[in-house]
């Protein structure tokens, strides 16, 4: 599937739906000014206002649009469901033209101005829907047909695995699975579905095989005797970008956590990897490159300061880079202001305490009001890391963790951050127990993302700052 291309087929529509609009409702208001403006209506043409909307109003729709996270998942668009979003975003995109943009304020009475409204409205919502569910009703038939689908792999080998195979295989309607084998959780002499597809391995291969067989989805059918293995599963399929679907007990079915997208399809539960909604995760990007930049232009002399402590203090960099683990077990290089003496990890990797002889005097004190961390900003700024996400870890130390407290694994979802809801809690982590000790608070975080949890750790953050109560 040609993703880039159906994005560009929506981005060009919804282009040309706003600048239709735009053009109709321009016409619009000069014809409720002047009725005899079609006996001349080159003027219109000729009017520059006209063609400065043409040029904003578009980018406006479609900046609103990428905010809001209409281009993501593009194949699994539902036409019901991207009625209302289309909606009520023209609904807000229309109330911001009106009463923050102030496009035209000329006023003949206000029921003219509610009159205006409504059209703009009507254009921008009728030729915005109309473009998109011919491309959306498009792809759903061509999904449906069988011609387009998902690369998926089944979590299970036996009855109920065989059981969801044959209940999506003989759908009146595809949707869209394209099975391209299974994986087992428990060792068996024997694998039912087996007969149906090939065997890709066991399910702690999972990732190895989502990126070389580039598999969009994972269907988990387990039997009640491997039910102790789903959250093992899950951590394993956490850290990657698939759709997981699981299959439901009756209990879920009673208590309403199945939802289905439509009725001939078989009912599963969704587990959907967007731990935010689209708009957050742009709006919590884009305060991390404002609050960057304005923090690197602010800080300039607290940067000086800090630099010329740490050559005073003792020999060596100024700075201390250092091999870190972000999204998805990326590595990446990640920046402080130097606090230990030189050669401080010569005997190898070892974790700070409070009394570490290996701490400058001058870098006890910038641990504690965390000057340290400052030079972190440019790293979110290149978009490694955010302001507020789980601490990065080495290698080294990840992988004592995880055997331990596999969940760790989950946290590689998010990018990590210069703080954190553990880091405010608990502060630097002395020893691998500490640093399970400080995970549960990240795994909260990561349950409970929001921009609004992000504002309080930062405010915490802060405040532990300026009372110099950093750990």
């Amino acid at each position: 599937m040609n993703r880039r291309l159906q994005v560009t087929k929506y981005v060009f529509f919804d282009w040309l739906a706003a600048s239709l609009a735009w053009v109709l409702f321009y016409i619009y208001r000069k014809y409720t000014e002047d009725s005899t403006l079609f006996s001349h209506i080159e003027s219109i043409w000729q009017d520059n206002k006209l063609w400065l909307g043409l040029l904003v109003v578009p980018f406006f729709w479609l900046t609103l649009y990428i905010v809001i996270g209409s281009y993501r998942r593009i194949y699994r668009k539902a036409r019901l469901k991207e009625l209302g979003q289309t909606f009520f975003v023209t609904l807000i995109g229309v109330t911001i033209i009106f009463f923050v943009l102030i496009l035209d304020d000329i006023i003949l009475t206000y029921k003219s101005y509610y009159q205006s409204f409504i059209t703009l409205f009507f254009y921008q919502f009728v030729l915005t829907y109309s473009f998109r569910l011919i491309i959306t009703t498009s792809t759903v038939r061509k999904i449906h047909s069988g011609k387009l689908g998902f690369k998926t792999v089944i979590v299970g080998s036996n009855g109920n695995a065989v059981k969801v195979y044959n209940d999506i295989t003989k759908q009146e309607l595809s949707s869209g699975n394209k099975f391209v084998g299974f994986v087992n959780v428990h060792d068996f002499k024997y694998f039912k579905i087996g007969q149906y597809l090939p065997h890709l391995g066991a399910y702690k291969d999972l990732n190895r095989l989502i990126t070389e067989y580039q598999i969009e989805e994972v269907i988990i059918a387990i039997e009640r005797s491997e039910i102790d293995t789903v959250e093992r599963i899950i951590t394993e399929l956490e850290t990657t970008n698939v759709l997981i679907k699981v299959i439901p007990l009756m209990q879920d079915i009673i208590f309403g956590t199945v939802k289905v997208s439509g009725i001939f399809h078989t009912p599963l539960i969704e587990i959907s990897p967007d731990l935010m909604p689209a708009w957050q995760q742009t709006v919590k990007r884009a305060i991390d490159i404002v609050v960057s930049l304005v923090a690197i232009v602010m800080l300039l002399p607290l940067y000086i300061f800090t630099a010329i402590g740490v050559k005073m203090s003792s020999k060596g960099p100024i700075l201390f880079s250092q091999e870190r683990i972000g999204k998805r077990g990326v590595p990446f290089m990640m920046h402080k202001f130097r606090s230990m003496y030189n050669d401080a990890e010569r005997e190898g990797p070892q974790l700070s305490s409070d009394d570490d002889p290996r701490i400058t005097p001058f870098g006890k004190f910038i641990r504690k009001v965390r000057l340290d961390e400052i030079p972190q900003f440019y790293t979110v700024l290149k978009g490694e890391m955010s302001l507020v996400g789980p601490r990065p870890e080495r290698q080294y130390y990840i992988d004592q963790i995880v055997k331990k407290a596999p969940p760790y694994r989950l946290l590689m979802k998010i990018k990590p951050g210069i703080t954190s809801w553990g880091q405010v809690k608990f502060g630097y982590a002395s020893n691998v127990d500490e640093m399970i000790e400080r995970l549960r608070y990240d795994i909260l975080y990561l349950e409970n993302m929001s921009i609004a949890m992000d504002f309080k750790i930062l405010i915490y953050t802060v405040l532990i700052v300026l009372q110099g109560r950093g750990k």
